[in-house]
């Protein structure tokens, strides 16, 4: 999932409809199996940072977990790890509030 101001997406999209701008969020649901999570964790965590995500959110529908990683100078860095009883906010969403447990019902 990919999270995209209205700001921002005015000059995001090209003449042939494609996006052009990187997203200021992007979210993953982990698959089941250690390669899948090696992959959200390492090479998009990487990739999300080179390209100025602002933030990533790794849910891990498992162990009922989120990750949330914020741009801080030129990476993304974990800044907390969201539980079940915790709520989910972020400066990029400012009016944005949501208890976790909704997350993983």
């Amino acid at each position: 999932m990919v999270w995209i101001s209205k700001e921002r997406l005015v000059s995001g999209i090209d003449e042939a409809g494609h996006l052009v701008v990187t997203p200021e969020l992007m979210v993953a649901i982990l698959s089941p199996g250690e390669r899948n999570e090696q992959r959200d964790k390492e090479f998009k965590l990487k990739l999300y940072s080179l390209y100025g995500v602002q933030e990533y959110w790794i849910v891990n529908w498992q162990r009922q977990t989120m990750e949330v990683y914020r741009r801080s100078e030129a990476q993304l860095e974990l800044v907390a790890t969201l539980l079940s009883k915790d709520n989910l906010k972020s400066p990029i969403l400012p009016e944005f509030l949501m208890p976790m447990e909704k997350v993983f019902m």
